[in-house]
C-alpha cells in the first residue's frame, strides 16, 4: 500500500514526554517566583519552545529581555534533557509499537512530524529511530503548528501528495495543521477536544484491524471523488 503514508506526532502519540516538559517548565516558573500548574501546561501542547516560554511568562506576568529569554530556553532545555536521557523503550505508549508493525506489514511508510527539537534523541532513547522513513522536527521548520509546514515537509519525505497522508495527533493545533494541509487527521485523546479530526481514538490500541485497508482507503477514495466533482 505505497499509495498512502502516515505522519506521526511524537509527544502524546508515540511517547509521553509531556510530563517531563511540565516538570522542566514548572522548575523554571518556580525559579521565577510564580505557580505553573498542569492546567497551564495544557496551553503549551503542540506549541513551539519559544511560544511556550511566552505563554508561561504571560501566566506569571513576567517581562524579560530577549537575552534573558534565550538564557531561560537554554536552561529549560537542559533540565528537560536531563529527564529524557533516562527514557527507555518502556515509555513507548500502548499500541504504538503494534501499529508500527501493522504499517510495516502493509508496506505503508511513516515519518515523524513533531515540533520538538529533541525528537531524534527521544526516538533513539526508545529504540524507534531506525523505524521511521524520515523525521521532521523543530530543527526542520520555521513555522509552528497550526501552520501545516511540518506535515507538508513530511509528505515530501514520503513522496506523496498531502491528500494521501494520514496524520496522528493529540493536540488541537496539530489536528488543525493536518486539516489545513488537506490530510486525513486522526485525533488521539479526548474526542471533544479534538472534535475537528476526521477520526478519533482515545489511544492507539483502539485502531481497528481494517483501518488502513478499508476505512482509510474508502475515505481517500471518497475525498478524491469529491475533489474531482468540484473541478467539473
Amino acid at each position: 500500500m505505497n499509495n498512502i503514508g502516515v505522519i506521526f506526532d511524537l509527544d502524546g502519540v508515540i511517547v509521553d514526554t509531556a510530563k517531563y516538559h511540565f516538570l522542566a517548565w514548572k522548575n523554571l516558573a518556580d525559579n521565577l517566583g510564580f505557580e505553573f500548574t498542569e492546567t497551564h501546561n495544557e496551553l503549551l501542547k503542540g506549541v513551539s519552545r519559544v511560544r511556550s516560554l511566552e505563554i508561561l511568562l504571560d501566566i506569571g506576568n513576567v517581562k524579560l529581555s530577549e537575552e534573558k529569554k534565550e538564557d531561560l530556553l537554554i536552561s529549560k532545555n537542559k533540565d528537560y534533557l536531563g529527564y529524557i536521557t533516562k527514557m527507555g523503550p518502556e515509555e513507548i505508549l500502548p499500541g504504538a509499537s503494534k501499529l508500527l508493525n501493522v504499517l510495516d506489514d502493509l508496506g505503508i511508510a511513516y515519518v515523524l512530524g513533531s515540533a520538538s527539537k529533541n525528537a531524534p534523541l527521544i526516538l533513539e532513547q526508545v529504540n524507534l529511530f531506525e523505524r521511521f522513513a524520515g523525521i521532521v522536527d523543530g530543527n526542520s521548520v520555521s513555522k509552528a503548528k497550526p501552520d501545516p509546514e511540518v506535515f507538508l515537509i513530511g509528505a515530501e519525505k514520503l513522496h506523496l501528495k498531502p491528500e494521501n497522508c494520514i496524520v496522528f495527533e493529540d493536540a488541537i493545533a496539530g489536528v488543525e495543521a493536518a486539516n489545513i494541509a488537506n490530510m486525513i487527521s486522526i485525533g488521539i485523546g479526548d474526542a471533544k477536544t479534538l472534535h475537528e479530526a476526521d477520526f478519533n481514538f482515545n489511544n492507539l490500541t483502539e485502531i481497528p484491524e481494517d483501518f488502513f485497508t478499508k476505512v482509510i482507503s474508502e475515505k481517500i477514495l471518497k475525498n478524491n471523488e469529491s475533489r474531482l466533482y468540484k473541478t467539473k
